[in-house]
C-alpha cells in the first residue's frame, strides 16, 4: 500500500463524522499537496487535490469546497490568475480563497490581494497560523451560508425583496483606528487616508466601546486595532469585547501585531478578528485589506437585511401594516409568561363590513381597514399586541393590566371607530362604521391559561356584543382553563 493512502485511511478513522469542512489544495508539486493535507486532515477537514490551474477551476465548480488554497507558481496558469477566474465566476466567487508562495514577492502579493484573495501565505507554512486562518475563513463562510439559506427559504415563501448589488455602496465606509499612540495613529491614517474614501477616525479605546453600546445608527463598519494599546493585548481584550456587544459584533476588524508574531495572530483569529496585518506593513495592502473587509461587511449586512426584512413580511398584514396571525399567536404565548396580572385579550370586529365592500367596492373597503388600523393605534401603549387576524377582524392584547382598565381601553377602541366617519375618496360621502368588541381577561388565579383559550372566550364575548345590537363592548372576567 502507498504512504498516503496509509495516511489517508489512519486520519480517515480519526476523524470520522467529525470533517469541519472541505478544502481544496492546489499545487503542481505532489510532496507539498501530501503535506498539506497531512495538516489540514489532522484536523479533521477533508481535502481535495489539484495539480494545475484549470484542475483547480474545474474542482471549484463541481464540488464547491469551502476554502481553496491556492499556490501561485504553477506551470499552465499563475494562482492569481486562477483567484481572478474563481472571484469572476458568480459559481465560485464566495469561495474563500488563501494564496501561497514559496517567494517574497510584494507585487505578486498585492496583486493577489486585489484579485480577491482573502489572505497571502509564505512557505513554509506555520501549522498555527495556517489553521487559524482556515478557521476563520470557513467561520466566515458558514455565517455567510447561513444568510444565504435564510434568504432562499424567505424567497420561497414569495416574501424576499429585491437584491441590489453587493456592490452598490450606498454611503462610505466608516473605519476607526485604535493605536498605542497618536503618532501611530496618524501614520495609519495617512497611510490609509489617499487610498481609500469614506470616514477614517482616530479613536480611543473608549470610544471604540461607546460604539458598541450606541444606538445611533452611525455604527463603525471596520475596526483597525493594535494587538497592544496602553497595556500590552488591550486590543486582543477590546476585540473581545467589541464581538460581545450588539452595536459592533457584525462590524469587521483588522488586528496589528508585531513582525513575526504568529501566535497572536492565531489568537485574533481565533477571538473573531477578521483579518490580520503585521507591522511594519505597506499602506497598498492595509488599504486592500480594510477595502475587502468593506465589501465583505456590506454583503453581510445587505443579506441580514434583506431576510429581516422578509421574515417581517411574512409576520406583517401587507394592507394595514399590523402584525398578522403567525406573529400574533407566539407573541401572545410569550405575554402570558411574564409576571404579574395575565393580559387581556380583544376581539374587534367591524359591524356590517360586507354591506360596505358591497355598496362602495373593495378598494373603499379596503381603504376604511388602513384607517381603522391607524385609530386602533393610537389608543394603545407601545407595549401592547394589535394583530388583524382576518378580513375585518382585529385580535388587541394588553398587559399587564387590571380589569377595570382593560374594559376602558375596550371601550375607548369602540369609540374610536364609531365615532367618526371614514373618508373614502374625493367626491364620495364619508362612510360611518362600528365595531363590536369581545373581552377576555383571566385573574390571577387562573392555574393554565392558553392564547386558544383566551381568544375563544373573547370570540365568544364578541358573538354576545354582536347578538346585544353592535357598536358595544361585552367582557368575559374570569377565564376558566
Amino acid at each position: 500500500m502507498r504512504l498516503p493512502s496509509v495516511i489517508d485511511a489512519v486520519l480517515a478513522d480519526e476523524c470520522e463524522g467529525a470533517m469541519a469542512g472541505r478544502i481544496l489544495v492546489v499545487d503542481d508539486v505532489a510532496t507539498n499537496r501530501i503535506v498539506m493535507k497531512v495538516k489540514l486532515a489532522a484536523a479533521c477537514y477533508a481535502v481535495d487535490q489539484a495539480e494545475n490551474g484549470a484542475e483547480a477551476l474545474r474542482a471549484a465548480r463541481e464540488t464547491k469546497p469551502d476554502l481553496i488554497l491556492l499556490d501561485i507558481m504553477m506551470p499552465d496558469m499563475s494562482g492569481v490568475d486562477v483567484c481572478r477566474a474563481l472571484k469572476a465566476d458568480p459559481n465560485t466567487v464566495n469561495i474563500p480563497v488563501v494564496l501561497i508562495t514559496a517567494l517574497s514577492d510584494h507585487d505578486a502579493k498585492m496583486d493577489g490581494l486585489e484579485a480577491g484573495a482573502d489572505d497571502f501565505l509564505t512557505k513554509p507554512v506555520e501549522e498555527v497560523t495556517l489553521l487559524a486562518r482556515v478557521r476563520s475563513l470557513l467561520r466566515a463562510r458558514d455565517t455567510v451560508r447561513e444568510w444565504e439559506d435564510g434568504a432562499d427559504t424567505v424567497a420561497a415563501f414569495g416574501f424576499a425583496e429585491q437584491a441590489t448589488g453587493f456592490n452598490a455602496r450606498v454611503a462610505p465606509g466608516k473605519i476607526a483606528l485604535v493605536a498605542p499612540g497618536p503618532r501611530g495613529a496618524i501614520l495609519w491614517k495617512a497611510a490609509i487616508d489617499d487610498r481609500l474614501g469614506g470616514d477614517v477616525r482616530i479613536i480611543p479605546r473608549e470610544a471604540a466601546l461607546s460604539d458598541a453600546s450606541s444606538d445611533t445608527g452611525e455604527a463603525t463598519d471596520v475596526f483597525v486595532i493594535s494587538v497592544d494599546l496602553a497595556q500590552r493585548n488591550e486590543g486582543l481584550r477590546l476585540l473581545s469585547d467589541l464581538r460581545s456587544r450588539a452595536g459592533t459584533r457584525h462590524a469587521a476588524t483588522v488586528m496589528i501585531l508585531p513582525e513575526g508574531d504568529t501566535e497572536r495572530a492565531a489568537i485574533a483569529l481565533d477571538l473573531g478578528a477578521s483579518d490580520v496585518l503585521h507591522d511594519p506593513f505597506d499602506a497598498k495592502e492595509l488599504a486592500i485589506r480594510i477595502s475587502a473587509q468593506l465589501d465583505r461587511k456590506r454583503q453581510s449586512d445587505r443579506m441580514r437585511a434583506g431576510v429581516r426584512a422578509g421574515l417581517e413580511a411574512a409576520v406583517t398584514d401587507p394592507l394595514t401594516g399590523l402584525h398578522n396571525r403567525r406573529y400574533a399567536i407566539p407573541q401572545l404565548e410569550r405575554m402570558l409568561t411574564r409576571p404579574g396580572p395575565g393580559p387581556a385579550v380583544m376581539m374587534l370586529d367591524l359591524d356590517h363590513f360586507k354591506g360596505i365592500n358591497d355598496t362602495h367596492g373593495h378598494l373603499a373597503g379596503d381603504e376604511i381597514l388602513k384607517q381603522v388600523s391607524q385609530r386602533l393605534r393610537e389608543q394603545l401603549r407601545r407595549g401592547d399586541l394589535l394583530a388583524r387576524i382576518g378580513g375585518e377582524e382585529f385580535l388587541i392584547a394588553l398587559s399587564p393590566i387590571n380589569h377595570v382598565d382593560a374594559l376602558d381601553c375596550a371601550e375607548r377602541l369602540c369609540r374610536s371607530v364609531g365615532e367618526k366617519p371614514f373618508k373614502i375618496g374625493a367626491g364620495t360621502k364619508p362612510v360611518s362604521v362600528t365595531a363590536s368588541v369581545g373581552l377576555a381577561h383571566p385573574s390571577k388565579d387562573s392555574d393554565f391559561v392558553t392564547p386558544e383559550i383566551l381568544i375563544h372566550e373573547a370570540d365568544m364575548a364578541l358573538y354576545r356584543a354582536k347578538s346585544h345590537g353592535r357598536n358595544q363592548v361585552s367582557m368575559v372576567s374570569e377565564t376558566a382553563a
